[in-house]
């Protein structure tokens, strides 16, 4: 049995074509200010991936947050077909709200086509069955800070993160830039490749931005820190499933300007390196 939140993110991905190249999405109501970066990826790439034929798989897509995106109205997706060839398709999309664009992305796929292959191996992690799940954690954490309660916390979410070593969000301490955390879908999600690339877009912006944030000692989470993506960008290497647990192994190599750049490789249980991601943040601290 598939649970709501499972059937849920799937019909957050199942666009509307209102007219050819055009799509519209909406945001579920969980209580935050904006819509979360890792929706308008996976609505982007789901929205792309309409137009391109069934025999291409996106290899690569590079985006950019221009404004916070408004939960409260739907999304438009405009689907440009910058170029169809004989083994890459190129899409552009921009996601649009108020008649502005609030987020556009280049997206590539490329028929499948053998080549030399190398990877980086997996890093030593504990299973995931030995962890406590994030949400556990944070319902743990929250004991100290009631008034911080909120529906956002007794939601159950489709998707099931298991950090390594888990960070308090609400009291941080400093430690090196670095992270592991087992991630999946809940639930079985049908055999379909595109959509497993789209829910792993999703899962993809979860905590990769926080990890610049941990040399640092800062949350989300504090009332005067400004955090927010500001690019993303993701390599697919080979096929995979998103409801099967996969480790994401993150890093931030550098932080100024009040940006921090964070990397991340993505490996399936036995090792096997499945995707890339990058992603730029912003990161203020208001005086």
């Amino acid at each position: 049995m598939t649970h709501n939140e499972t059937n849920d993110l799937i019909q957050l991905l199942d666009l509307e074509e209102i007219e050819q190249n055009h799509y519209r999405a909406t945001s579920p109501n969980e209580g935050w200010q904006r819509v979360y970066g890792g929706q308008v990826i996976g609505q982007a790439l789901v929205a792309a991936s309409r137009t391109v034929p069934d025999d291409r798989q996106a290899h690569s897509l590079h985006g950019y947050f221009l404004r916070p995106g408004d939960t409260t109205i739907p999304i438009l997706y405009k689907v440009d077909r910058i170029r169809d060839g004989r083994s890459f398709t190129t899409r552009r999309v921009v996601a649009i709200q108020h008649g502005r664009a609030i987020f556009n992305m280049s997206i590539s796929f490329q028929v499948p086509e053998p080549g030399m292959e190398h990877q980086f191996d997996m890093p030593e992690a504990p299973p995931p069955e030995s962890l406590p799940d994030e949400q556990a954690l944070r319902e743990q954490w929250l004991a100290e800070y009631p008034e911080l309660r909120g529906d956002w916390v007794n939601r159950e979410r489709p998707i099931e993160v298991r950090p390594v070593d888990p960070v308090n969000i609400f009291r941080p301490e400093k430690r090196p830039p670095r992270q592991l955390c087992w991630m999946r879908c809940r639930d079985r999600l049908p055999d379909d490749g595109r959509l497993h690339q789209c829910v792993l877009a999703y899962l993809s912006d979860w905590s990769l931005l926080d990890t610049a944030t941990l040399p640092h000692g800062v949350s989300f989470m504090q009332p005067d820190a400004q955090v927010a993506s500001l690019d993303h960008a993701m390599w697919f290497h080979h096929p995979f499933r998103a409801d099967e647990w996969l480790l994401y192994a993150q890093d931030s190599p550098s932080a100024s300007g009040a940006r921090g750049l964070n990397r991340g490789l993505i490996y399936t249980r036995d090792g096997r390196l499945v995707a890339s991601a990058a992603q730029e943040g912003l990161i203020r601290i208001r005086h």
